[in-house]
């Protein structure tokens, strides 16, 4: 009744019926970006990223999507499999290539599949669709990355294989609780952080920079330029070239430009730092950022306050700013789990990795409760009210 097909490229399925079976402004599962990936050289077999992507087909209609990559490393996955990887090297055996169901380059959670079927009836089929590959290509593995609550959700009869595990994360998003202003959103503080805060944007001011934010369908060839510059400089510092190309920033700012916000730093009228954010109707994801001179809490304004300040004007529910980074709990950011499912053809290592991500759910359940108490939020009258009525 149903097929599975593979394409090696976003081209080759209609960007009308990606989309429409998607049905999401989420930024990142949109047919455009995920071409502006591919178009501008970013995401290709000679990167480590071979296209695969299914399309879930009955009766000659598309009624199912999901992107897939063929991978031969697990750079830029933010779901670390690198001990798996030695572990599996060390009975000589081969890790690489292995299949990855995620958004390249992208640690942020969200839908991962488009269908009009329920969804727990087509990740199903995909999955029977996924394992024949693995086989037939000798794939050792298959990694759902960053999965939103209801594809989690619709995998619990997936997750009951015992070639299958799911592996918990922890990121550091920011809520917006009705917040009317930046000064309320402090008041919501405990003194003392309140004015670290505060001595952390003043010093900013001090410094003389300030700071201006430019949609994507407005920004101009100077200011992407800078930007490009920017998001260069911040992977230089770390020994390597961004994996981005500047065609890719490009293609976005044309296909994508009504989702894409750039926020700029300037001193002496000079622009010296920039961050690029994308959203939705509920979100605000904050993605790529860089500077050419170190300034004192230039990384802070320019990346988290500025975009706090810009979920609370428009409304928006949720700031993900990015992966890592505890040093976010201090300003406000809630440590929150992330998901991920991970298939493995050989049994016994199947097995042994299912153990390690219990235990390791364990531990980072455990320490996300010692992270929350590190949240500089003051205890209400209301919540200890709660509190003493439970």
């Amino acid at each position: 009744m149903y097929q599975i097909r593979f394409s090696d490229s976003i081209d080759k399925i209609p960007a009308s019926t990606w989309n429409e079976l998607c049905n999401t402004d989420y930024p990142f599962i949109q047919h455009a970006f995920l071409k502006a990936m591919e178009d501008s050289g970013s995401v290709t077999a000679k990167t480590g990223w071979q296209p695969m992507h299914m399309t879930l087909v009955r009766q000659g209609e598309t009624v199912g999507v999901m992107p897939l990559y063929i991978k031969n490393h697990s750079y830029g996955e933010y779901v670390f499999d690198w001990s798996w990887a030695d572990a599996w090297a060390r009975q000589g055996l081969e890790y690489y290539p292995k299949l990855v169901t995620a958004i390249p380059y992208t640690p942020a959670q969200g839908p991962r599949m488009g269908t009009r079927l329920p969804e727990a009836e087509a990740l199903g089929l995909f999955y029977a669709g996924i394992r024949q590959l693995a086989e037939q290509m000798g794939a050792s593995s298959w990694h759902g990355l960053f999965l939103n609550d209801s594809l989690k959700a619709a995998a619990t009869e997936l997750l009951a294989q015992p070639q299958c595990s799911t592996r918990m994360g922890l990121q550091y998003h920011w809520f917006n609780r009705d917040y009317q202003d930046f000064d309320h959103y402090l008041s919501h503080f405990n003194s003392r952080k309140r004015k670290n805060l505060r001595k952390e944007r003043q010093k900013i001011a001090q410094q003389g920079i300030t700071h201006h934010w430019v949609s994507g369908n407005e920004v101009s060839e100077e200011e992407l330029e800078h930007f490009w510059i920017f998001y260069q400089m911040t992977h230089l510092k770390r020994g390597r070239r961004g994996y981005l190309t500047r065609s890719f920033f490009e293609k976005l700012r044309h296909e994508l430009g009504h989702q894409l916000m750039f926020c700029f730093a300037s001193h002496q009228e000079s622009i010296v730092a920039g961050s690029l954010f994308f959203k939705d109707s509920q979100t605000l994801y904050g993605r790529y950022w860089g500077s050419t001179k170190e300034y004192d809490s230039l990384h802070f304004e320019t990346c988290y306050y500025q975009g706090i300040e810009y979920a609370i004007q428009e409304g928006l529910k949720r700031f993900d700013p990015g992966a890592q980074g505890e040093h976010k709990i201090a300003r406000g950011f809630e440590p929150i789990p992330t998901w991920s499912v991970h298939h493995i053809e050989d049994l016994g290592f199947a097995q042994a990795v299912k153990s390690f991500v219990e235990e390791e759910a364990t531990q980072l359940k455990r320490f996300q409760l010692e992270l929350r108490e590190g949240l500089p939020f003051r205890q209400t009258e209301e919540m200890t009210k709660n509190k003493e009525s439970d």
